[in-house]
């Protein structure tokens, strides 16, 4: 499998770091043939074609705050940061819109979004509380107070997400907030001081109170909302008894391998199986589940 394939990944635009770090370089790609990506908030801005729309820098407020996405054709391609409090949650049609645009635009609109959503949740000092302002492009962010002066940088969460194996069957919940009757992979956030590999023992202790052995690591995706690292993992478990934690999970049970290949099945025929509603193939979750069903 080939990261064009993983949602959010395989972007084409170079991040061209070398500019990042020279003012003067990027003073002169903010001229006329600069691309800004369009943006409502968060949400993207689609083109009459369904693709990303794309605007000059013109388009910006005065005193819009521009990240540097870096260079695509030679020219350089910004995002503006929201002016503060215009952040909402999510729009439940962003999902289908998202469903609809091309690898390349869904992997440059997951990194903007990013981008400048952090930017956005940054606007202070996390150690003094004085005001930060942009630097490098964007990759960075200065305190305005000369005896703080502490850079903060855009930082990534490592979450796991895995499928726990036993005999020929494997193991998925459902939270709250999933459409009725879908199923997907166990996932948490890899907390200070643990491996990827006590993450994934951890998280599946404490969601189904099922203990694993022999985690191995499968595939990755970038996941905007706001900015983590899914980190898709595989594991076995012995004792097949499951025990839900009701505060993280509405339901976990196993599903053999002829119920995940009729969900799968489903899912690319865009309706549900008969066990089960698979997860959507933007999420890495459709992509372990594709992984186990072909690994056999």
């Amino acid at each position: 499998m080939t990261l064009a394939t993983i949602a959010f990944s395989g972007s084409r635009i170079d991040r061209a770091d070398h500019i990042r770090q020279s003012p003067e370089a990027l003073a002169g790609l903010m001229n006329h043939r600069a691309r800004l990506l369009g943006l409502n908030g968060l949400d993207p801005v689609l083109a009459d074609d369904g693709s990303l729309a794309w605007g000059s820098l013109a388009d910006a407020a005065p005193d819009a705050e521009l990240v540097f996405l870096g260079l695509s054709d030679e020219r350089g391609c910004f995002a503006a940061v929201p002016a503060a409090g215009s952040v909402a949650p999510p729009n439940p049609r962003l999902w289908q819109g998202l469903g609809a645009l091309s690898p390349e635009d869904l992997a440059t609109y997951g990194g903007a979004r990013s981008m400048v959503d952090w930017h956005a949740r940054h606007r202070f000092c996390a150690r003094c509380g004085n005001a930060t302002s942009l630097a490098k492009g964007g990759w960075q962010r200065n305190c305005s107070n000369d005896a703080c002066n502490a850079e903060h940088f855009p930082r990534v969460d490592p979450v796991t997400i895995m499928l726990v194996e036993h005999e020929n069957s494997i193991l998925l919940g459902r939270q709250p907030r999933f459409p009725a009757g879908n199923y997907s992979a166990l996932a948490g956030f890899v907390e200070p001081g643990e491996t990827i590999e006590e993450a994934v023992a951890r998280e599946t202790f404490e969601e189904a109170g099922v203990r694993v052995r022999d985690v191995t690591y499968v595939m990755c995706q970038p996941w905007p909302f706001p900015s983590s690292l899914m980190i898709g993992c595989h594991a076995y478990a012995d004792d097949p008894a499951v025990t839900i934690d009701k505060n993280e999970l509405d339901d976990a049970c196993w599903f053999t391998r002829a119920q995940v290949e009729d969900a799968m099945r489903a899912a690319q025929a865009g309706g549900r199986g008969e066990a089960f509603g698979a997860p959507p193939p933007f999420a890495v979750a459709h992509h372990l589940l594709n992984w186990w069903v072909r690994r056999g």
